[in-house]
């Protein structure tokens, strides 16, 4: 049994609006799915490939230009305390942090790992919801969401969904956002 799908199903909790309701009092709360274990994954091989990059190219300047040695070997170790964070830490971290939820009202989430944050857009904004899969992504089997709105803070990110999880997502969205009396503005 899969327990990425069977987490990660998108449920309607609330009842559709129509035009004689009166909108719905929207909170900021945290969001009760979480993203797909495999993300875990995503997160640790971006911090390592990062990583990597950071490390490897310190370590050649080190290498190959030794007037610059003295004051990059310090910077050298604090940027490599860095990428053990980034790759042993970080996507745990985030883990338990990002959630999503998609009501018959709004999507909510929460992502972030040293700076969190919480987000919740009304349906009745929806513009547009795009799914995106990069090639660790596909890889893995997980997609990312975003829901575009009429704010000024701009769009909604749900990374690290399973790929189904995120077409069914998708779809929901844009079926509720077709049904929603507002003009997404």
């Amino acid at each position: 049994m899969d327990v990425d799908r069977m987490t990660a199903t998108v449920a309607v909790e609330e009842p559709t609006r129509t035009a004689d309701t009166p909108p719905p009092n929207l909170r900021l709360r945290s969001p009760q799915r979480r993203v797909s274990r495999r993300a875990i994954a995503w997160w640790t091989i971006q911090g390592f490939i990062g990583a990597v990059v950071m490390v490897g190219g310190m370590t050649a300047a080190q290498l190959w230009l030794p007037a610059i040695r003295p004051w990059l070997i310090p910077l050298w170790v604090i940027v490599a305390a860095l990428a053990l964070v980034e790759v042993f830490v970080e996507p745990t971290w985030r883990y338990a942090v990002h959630r999503w939820e998609t009501t018959s009202t709004a999507v909510y989430s929460a992502s972030g790992w040293f700076v969190r944050e919480w987000r919740v857009a009304p349906i009745s904004r929806i513009q547009t919801v795009d799914t995106v899969a990069g090639p660790l992504q596909q890889l893995l089997g997980l997609a990312s969401i975003t829901v575009t709105t009429a704010s000024a803070k701009g769009p909604v990110r749900i990374d690290g969904l399973h790929r189904e999880t995120a077409a069914e997502m998708a779809d929901h969205l844009t079926e509720i956002a077709q049904l929603s009396t507002g003009d997404a503005t």
